[in-house]
């Protein structure tokens, strides 16, 4: 029987503890001497290992878990894609732009409960969105600025979008949420273009609503199907990540789809998943060299 590959890959523990970390997982799961992929002063350690026997991808995530590493299994899928699409909120930027907009109108909690519900799949995507903007009906225009002025890129995406665009690939964010904060983070990190919704605005001050059609999960599948025909590749060259339930049926059509710090609900149904790597292990996870990277 052939050898099954796997990569182990973390952003929380050092590259000396990842080594003892799998040395630890090598003796109990037999596997083969780890091949370190990564940098020792990289802001995210990867090692490829080899198994002869069959192992349960579950009990191994588990114990690596425990040491803070995430494990995937590599396959033929694992190649390096010629499209990325990406979530904004919670992959690409840190938390989600709606409850931030929500906090700095004093209405934090209130969103932010709704915004839980509807990530974990409890809520409509539509009716989440429209409860969530009605409670924002007559604030001022401005606070977009400072949501914007808030953002926080999170770590690895732009080594991850730099080097994809370097190899002549294409990157485009996806979001469900709006194009006053997707126009900003595709600029600066160099993405190829961006979807997302329209907060409307009546005379500079939020309406409670958004400008039709909306883009919701369906939506992001559609504009994965449509960026295929654009780009003339089929849905196995795209790699796709995010973190919420409205993100499956794209990461599900996708050749390579990546729960990235996923909710419940997306990890039971997406197998390759990361919770301890930033965004940069998504090259890892196709394949790319460490000498490929292009960090900004």
């Amino acid at each position: 029987m052939a050898s099954t590959p796997y990569l182990f890959t973390t952003s929380i523990i050092s590259h000396a503890e990842m080594m003892i970390a799998m040395n630890s997982l090598s003796d109990r799961f037999q596997l083969a001497a780890p091949h370190f992929q990564s940098q020792e002063g990289d802001s995210c350690q990867a090692a490829r290992s080899l198994s002869e026997i069959d192992l349960d991808l579950g009990l191994l995530r588990q114990a690596a878990a425990e040491m803070s590493l995430d494990v995937n299994k590599l396959t033929i899928t694992n190649t390096p894609k010629a499209l990325l699409m990406a979530d904004m909120d919670a992959t690409m930027i840190l938390g989600e732009s709606l409850d931030e907009l929500a906090t700095l109108a004093g209405i934090g909690p209130e969103i932010a409960q709704i915004t839980a519900r509807a990530m974990a799949g409890e809520l409509d995507f539509e009716a989440a969105l429209t409860a969530r903007l009605s409670l924002l009906e007559g604030e001022d225009a401005s606070l977009l600025d400072k949501v914007i002025e808030n953002t926080v890129i999170t770590c690895g995406a732009a080594t991850l979008v730099a080097t994809m665009r370097s190899q002549g690939h294409h990157a485009y964010l996806v979001s469900g949420g709006f194009t006053f904060l997707t126009r900003h983070v595709a600029a600066e990190l160099g993405f190829s273009g961006h979807h997302a919704n329209e907060i409307e605005i009546k005379n500079g001050v939020l309406s409670g609503g958004f400008l039709p059609p909306l883009l919701d999960k369906s939506a992001k599948a559609r504009i994965l199907a449509e960026l295929c025909l654009q780009h003339d590749i089929t849905a196995y060259d795209v790699i796709a990540v995010g973190d919420g339930a409205n993100d499956l049926e794209m990461l599900t059509a996708a050749g390579l789809g990546i729960a990235f710090e996923g909710k419940p609900a997306l990890r039971a149904q997406i197998s390759d998943q990361l919770s301890f790597s930033d965004l940069s292990a998504l090259l890892y996870l196709q394949s790319y060299d460490r000498a490929d990277f292009i960090t900004p």
